[in-house]
């Protein structure tokens, strides 16, 4: 028993390490703009925060909640005296750590002639370099594993998918029993739809399609209503739990789904897989991919026991039904094909059959690998701490003169979201259109009840403003690439807010 806690607590460490290395390589590239700094990428530390610090909360949202995001983060801001930049870089590791434990999980339990730890750390190892290949600026690339750093792109959903599929598989792993593992099947299916109803999409259906194919052929047959119907019956009660929060749900995404689009779609994402293919590593990552995904095939014709033939099947299954569902249903948006991501890497972990090595060289391997980790860990810090520390005067000369001025102004969403996340009191900065109308999407609506403002916030993203009256600021305050117009004691009328 000891030597196995000893196993588990050396696969943690070894995945904190890689985690940091991950994240230190993802921070070091042009996708820290991603981590750090974009307008959708704030909503859960501006959400966090502003539960923090009280007063009343009446969120509009997307269609998913951040629940479990935003609980975490509220958990490392209580915890951590980090700013909102450096609480973002620890969340980005924490991320990746939860999906290292999510893949344990899903590795099955310590058997002879098996080492589920090791292949775990291999398959966080081969996640994280799909996420090294990834190192654009936009939220709309083809680059789907660095978005499990965000705060933003279904991180916990992601979790949430590998859970139910390892809790599956541990089921039919069982001989008897298992009434704990189909309760926290059941947990988790409501946690996740409930706060994100694409995890129907990409773990509900795809469990579902596998399980009444396999209900005739395993040996595990009796067990596959009872898993179908937790399934299902978790899913079900979490999109019921999504009632109440009914008034913070601003756009139900159902107006996403355009069927008659399907070849815009098509091609849309087809664009997308030609300019990740336009570079080397983007050829880099989808050959890793293609490779891992071939990789689940083979493990899955020479699959010898129901769970590792569930895994196995579910590594190439997931990715196609999500593709072709993205494009039947007319969608433009690349994050809603993580599974591409993820689900591949689950190959790995399928049979995690040990390696025959002898002692004399399993040592001095564990050792080295042991060390790359421990100084690949160390020069990393670094990097993913200068990274969240970056200098931005810009954003510091807003941030100051608004503090400073304490009056309340407005900007744009994709202008005012970064200045509003780091003042000492975001209300000071109502998110508004270019007609100073309040703009009521990702942002908590009590903002908008000051009802005027004495200044504006714009940049090159500003869309030429409309004023509701004719005015000419008293002095243009330059910050860089922002400008603040301050119109000191004239104030200007908010108009009604719209989503």
């Amino acid at each position: 028993m000891r030597r196995v806690w000893v196993r588990e607590l050396t696969g943690w460490l070894g995945a904190l390490g890689v985690s940091v290395i991950i994240a230190g390589q993802v921070a070091a590239s042009a996708r820290s703009e991603l981590l750090f700094r974009d307008g959708d990428s704030l909503i859960v530390a501006m959400f966090a925060r502003s539960v923090l610090a009280g007063g009343p909360q009446d969120w509009a949202m997307s269609s998913v909640l951040f629940l479990p995001e935003a609980s975490a983060f509220a958990g490392l801001d209580a915890l951590l005296p980090l700013d909102p930049t450096s609480l973002l870089a620890v969340n980005a590791v924490l991320n990746l750590l939860a999906l290292y434990g999510s893949l344990r999980l899903v590795a099955g339990r310590q058997r002879e002639g098996q080492a589920p730890v090791a292949w775990s750390l291999i398959a966080l190892l081969a996640f994280g370099l799909l996420a090294a290949t990834e190192i654009s600026a936009s939220r709309d690339a083809l680059e789907l594993a660095s978005l499990q750093l965000t705060t933003t792109y279904y991180a916990a959903t992601v979790i949430g998918v590998v859970l139910s599929i390892g809790l599956v598989r541990r089921v039919l792993d069982r001989d008897r029993g298992g009434s704990g593992l189909l309760v926290a099947l059941g947990a988790v299916a409501a946690v996740s739809s409930l706060t994100n109803p694409l995890y129907a999409v990409w773990a509900t259906v795809p469990l579902t399609v596998y399980l009444l194919f396999a209900m005739r052929m395993s040996t595990r047959r009796t067990r596959m209503p009872i898993l179908l119907a937790v399934l299902v019956g978790g899913t079900v009660l979490g999109l019921i739990g999504r009632i109440p929060f009914g008034a913070w749900v601003a756009n139900t995404g159902a107006g996403y789904a355009q069927p008659a689009l399907w070849p815009q779609s098509a091609a849309y994402y087809g664009g997308l897989l030609l300019d990740r293919l336009s570079t080397p590593l983007g050829i880099i990552g989808c050959l890793l991919a293609l490779a891992l995904l071939v990789w689940a095939v083979l493990r899955m014709t020479r699959a010898e026991d129901p769970g590792s033939r569930l895994v196995a099947t579910l590594a190439w299954l997931m990715p196609v039904l999500v593709v072709v569902g993205a494009i039947a249903l007319g969608t433009h948006a690349a994050r809603y094909l993580q599974p591409v991501a993820f689900a591949p890497v689950l190959a790995l972990v399928a049979v995690p059959r040990a390696v025959r090595m002898s002692r004399r060289a399993a040592r001095p391997a564990a050792a080295v690998a042991a060390v790359l980790v421990l100084v690949g860990s160390g020069l990393s810090v670094p990097r993913l701490g200068a990274a969240a520390a970056s200098a931005d005067p810009d954003l510091l000369c807003v941030t100051d003169w608004v503090d400073a001025s304490g009056r309340t102004g407005a900007g744009q969403f994709w202008t005012a979201r970064l200045p509003k996340l780091h003042l000492d009191d975001p209300a000071q900065l109502v998110q508004v259109d270019h007609q100073l109308n309040g703009y009521a999407w990702l942002v908590n609506r009590r903002d908008f009840d000051v009802g005027e403002v004495s200044f504006l916030i714009e940049d090159a993203q500003t869309v030429r403003w409309q004023l509701p009256v004719a005015v000419v600021p008293d002095e243009v305050v330059d910050c860089g690439r922002y400008r603040i117009l301050d119109f000191g004691d004239t104030t200007l009328p908010l108009g009604p807010p719209h989503s």
